[in-house]
């Protein structure tokens, strides 16, 4: 039998695990899609660690949701989400990003931590891997699509995927 999941507030002593999960996730996710000197760098656990303490301290993002999945006392899942950059965009968070270690997927984490850091009820987006065909399925299924915008991101393809939220009695 698994153990229960936990989703919970990210907190500035869980840096270093979040940034451990983040790493290895790019890892999983991105080998063939970014270059191997990146994502093998022994730098990047302490320079994703360092953005992560930033993430959870700084004042400049405050206004970002930040939470952690975790499973026997380890974290297995990390989502950060916050306002748009754009502050003329048509929605009103925007997901930072959203990683569940490879073991761990289908586990329920993925929905949990989205659920997490973007209500159901709010407008949304995303930029996601082109190709990730896995997540770019995962977020269609919590009503994201591609609205056709692309961007390269370090390297990598990326496409925007938004969530329109209808009000009630709304169009």
């Amino acid at each position: 039998m698994e153990s229960p999941l936990t989703v919970r507030l990210a907190r500035v002593e869980d840096a270093a695990q979040m940034a451990w999960v983040h790493v290895r996730c790019w890892q999983e996710t991105y080998r063939g899609l970014m270059s191997d000197a990146v994502l093998d760098d022994p730098s990047l656990p302490a320079a994703r660690e360092r953005s992560w303490t930033a993430a959870l301290t700084d004042e400049r993002y405050r206004r970002n949701r930040a939470t952690v999945a975790e499973r026997d006392g380890k974290l297995i899942g990390i989502a950060m989400s916050g306002p748009p950059p754009d502050t003329a965009a048509e929605w009103v968070r925007q997901l930072h990003l959203l990683y569940v270690c490879a073991a761990d997927h289908g586990t329920g984490a993925g929905p949990a931590l989205l659920q997490a850091v973007i209500d159901p009820t709010e407008s949304a987006a995303l930029w996601v891997a082109d190709p990730n065909p896995r997540a770019q399925a995962f977020y269609r299924k919590h009503g994201f699509i591609a609205d056709g915008v692309v961007q390269v991101e370090d390297g990598v393809r990326e496409i925007r995927m938004v969530r329109r939220v209808r009000t009630p009695g709304g169009c």
